[in-house]
């Protein structure tokens, strides 16, 4: 069934990273052979395990299957083109966008070829369980489901279990077939979960049970010899063994929006938001939300929210995978708070909508999609989750990509446009993710991850942001990627030195899909012709991330959240915290531009590619001379046992991906700026 997604983001203490398995049998309608021709065939996305070594024979026919069909829209070829127009900065239909109301009624599903499907479905005995605008709930007998779709059910011995799936293609009458997108569940896997893209600074100590406690998050250890910086180089780390450099400063504290603002140029243009509306989509709903974002901006300076200001969509009564056992959904309220502190920091006048999912799979998370859609619900839309889309069977199917892409087609007609964070594991290599503190281990191969590489996504990376006064002036930025090494137990070295992949920013090219129209001058050849697997492609793809912001776990960001106790504020890290920043600067734009919206963002995104901040491995400002490497010590001080927890990190270490001047894999087109922003009211039109 679907896929899960994982949460992007990571507290400076956990990692979260969805195990999804996102399944389902992918359509694409194919037409008629001839005009005399009475069905149409549907292709299945036939899974990789599906093989004819591991067949182990039919279903039998009494067995249950229950499956979902997303309904066609009844243009879909004009849907996409119109997406595209209006969103083409270049084009005369460019943010001729349509209401919700029209939208549906232009391209949402045909009444009449849902009546069609429905009549089908019941003639063969199958229940429609569920109907909505956008889907049909069915359920039958293996003989009842292989009899309407034209194609045999057989089992198959996989590596995670026994799964049965279509022989082969669907097919089904013309009539019928006009009206599905997709079907998912055919291949009875419903174990996707995604999560969380960020990571707390207490998990960087790396033991979990230890109990030193944490400098950055405003805590006290047994003793903290090193506190943090409050700038870049504040404090310099004594007592410790050389490290990249012969002295090394300590981290720095967990920032706050204020800073950020300054360092983004928010500040210095006045922008806030006002006249544009935010939605974050996580799965599940934090009670004590509001309550915890307004004691969170109270604490730091700002303005809590308006009464009105936040609205949150959540349904407690049809929330499932809530445990924390393997393929349950485990906690998303710091992914929450996480994600609607940031969009209000970065935008404290914007109003802010939290839709939350029913659980982590892929069609729950896509259902929030859709309510947003279809009801207009918000400008621009955060997504700090994801997951990858090569593991082993029942990870992910590429059935889900058409109705994704459908409600995401439909937002941009809208002037919707939706972001995601790229992943906290650099290149999602089986290397990276061995060591990896926010990867998924089940990955098999160097690859970009879901929903954030889908061409109709802006696709959020990270960087570690240094600022050169308490107040957050902009000193330079380099990738989030990060090579950990810990303090011995003796205190006399560094262990491993160099030390190993620990967390970096996710980037990279696709090989799931082609190069979209508005990356065409700005990506080097080099890149969208080489897929990561090292191999030449002729046609050129898609590359990640668009943007990038600071996320890193060493230049952690605080976050407050009760989380099922009292309140208090700890520092995250992780592209979790760059996406909800990214759509906090996009609602700013908004402002500029007098209220209208960006829409689809993408291509004005890149239109912009000289007014970025671009973003390098080693930047001048640093000071380091030729072949050093950036690098800050953070102390945990000492547990109740006397042993000193300290770590050296070095910092644009992004494994498998290269932050270069001009667009690149490990920041894309760079970070924003004011005067990015102020391009948004100058009437700007091309680079």
């Amino acid at each position: 069934m679907p896929l899960a997604a994982h949460r992007r983001a990571r507290r400076v203490a956990t990692a979260v990273i969805p195990v999804a398995a996102l399944l389902a049998t992918a359509l694409s309608s194919a037409g008629p052979a001839n005009a005399a021709a009475t069905t149409t065939t549907v292709t299945v996305d036939h899974p990789t395990w599906a093989t004819a070594s591991a067949d182990k024979g039919a279903v039998p026919t009494a067995t249950k299957v229950t499956a979902r069909i997303y309904l066609a829209s009844k243009d879909t070829s004009g849907l996409a083109a119109y997406a595209k127009a209006v969103s083409d900065t270049s084009s005369p239909l460019y943010g001729k966008y349509l209401s919700a109301a029209e939208a549906t009624a232009r391209f949402g599903p045909s009444a009449a070829n849902t009546a069609t499907l429905t009549s089908y479905l019941s003639g063969h005995g199958i229940d429609v369980t569920s109907t909505t605008a956008h889907y049909l709930d069915i359920s039958g007998s293996a003989a009842q489901i292989q009899a309407a779709f034209g194609t045999r059910l057989d089992n198959y011995s996989t590596s995670t279990g026994t799964h049965h799936a279509p022989v082969d293609n669907v097919t089904l009458p013309n009539g019928v077939a006009a009206g599905v997108l997709s079907i998912t569940g055919l291949d009875g896997i419903i174990n996707a979960a995604a999560r969380p893209d960020s990571v707390s600074v207490a998990k960087s100590i790396g033991g979990g049970s230890s109990s030193a406690t944490i400098a950055k998050g405003g805590t006290s250890a047994t003793s903290v010899p090193e506190p943090c910086s409050t700038y870049w180089g504040q404090y310099t780390a004594t007592g410790f063994p050389v490290g990249y450099t012969p002295t090394a400063p300590t981290a720095p504290c967990s920032y706050y929006p204020s800073q950020l603002r300054n360092a983004y140029g928010v500040t210095k243009t006045g922008l806030t938001g006002q006249g544009a509306t935010i939605a974050i989509v996580d799965a599940y709903g934090s009670p004590t939300m509001l309550a915890d974002a307004n004691q969170y901006s109270t604490n730091h300076g700002d303005a809590p929210f308006r009464p009105g200001q936040y609205t949150e969509y959540v349904t407690p009564a049809d929330w499932t995978l809530t445990g924390s056992a393997p393929g349950d959904c485990g906690d998303w309220t710091p992914e929450e708070s996480l994600d609607v502190e940031m969009a209000h920091g970065f935008a404290p006048d914007a109003n802010v909508v939290y839709v939350g999912a029913n659980s982590c799979t892929d069609q729950d998370l896509l259902a929030a999609w859709q309510l947003i859609v279809d009801n207009h619900l918000a400008d621009v839309v955060s997504n700090s989750w994801g997951e990858i889309m090569h593991g082993p069977a029942g990870y992910f199917n590429t059935s889900i990509i058409a109705p994704y892409e459908q409600t995401l087609e439909q937002g941009a007609v809208e002037g919707i446009g939706f972001n995601a964070s790229s992943g906290d594991c650099a290149d999602n290599s089986p290397t990276a993710a061995a060591t990896g503190v926010n990867c998924d281990s089940n990955t098999t191969e160097a690859q970009t991850t879901w929903p954030e590489s889908d061409p109709w996504v802006t696709s959020v990376g990270a960087t570690a942001l240094a600022i050169s006064d308490p107040a957050g002036k902009y000193k330079f930025e380099t990738a989030m990627g990060d090579d950990r090494s810990v303090l011995s137990p003796d205190g006399k070295s560094w262990v491993p030195f160099p030390g190993y992949f620990y967390f970096g920013g996710g980037g990279g090219t696709s090989e799931d899909f082609t190069q979209p129209w508005y990356q065409t001058e700005a990506v080097p050849g080099r890149l969208a012709h080489y897929l990561m697997n090292g191999s030449y492609t002729r046609t050129p793809h898609r590359v990640v991330p668009d943007v990038a912001m600071n996320g890193d776990l060493i230049t952690a960001t605080l976050v407050g959240t009760s989380d099922g106790g009292a309140y208090s504020e700890a520092g995250y890290g992780g592209t979790s915290v760059a996406s909800p920043s990214f759509a906090g600067i996009l609602a700013d734009a908004i402002q500029a531009q007098g209220g209208f919206a960006v829409g689809f963002a993408n291509p004005a995104l890149y239109v912009r590619q000289g007014l970025y901040t671009d973003v390098t491995e080693n930047p001048f400002a640093t000071g380091l001379k030729n072949g050093q490497t950036l690098s800050a010590i953070v102390d945990h001080g000492y547990t109740s046992t006397g042993t000193h927890i300290a770590r050296d990190y070095a910092l644009g270490q992004d494994y498998g991906l290269t932050a270069t001047w001009g667009y690149d894999n490990a920041t894309g087109l760079g970070s924003p700026n004011a005067r990015f922003l102020e391009s948004f009211g100058s009437g700007f039109t091309s680079r």
